[in-house]
């Protein structure tokens, strides 16, 4: 995660559905990380579609969200 916690466009300070967000979506090995609105905004998606795939992803087995 990015050193200081926090989305890296606003600043918002991250959660685990977040990080396993931007993990899922922009790599493992990514350095920068964004908040959810952040992250909605840069994939073009809405925040509830996000949502609905970290339920999918559970469903699939995905660790990143235990």
């Amino acid at each position: 995660m990015s050193k200081s916690g926090k989305c890296h466009q606003c600043e918002t300070n991250l959660d685990k559905i977040a990080v396993g967000l931007n993990k899922k979506f922009l790599g493992r090995n990514i350095t920068r990380f964004y908040c959810l609105t952040c992250l909605s905004n840069y994939l073009e998606i809405s925040v509830e579609d996000l949502l609905a795939k970290v339920e999918d992803f559970k469903a699939q087995g995905c660790k990143l969200f235990d």
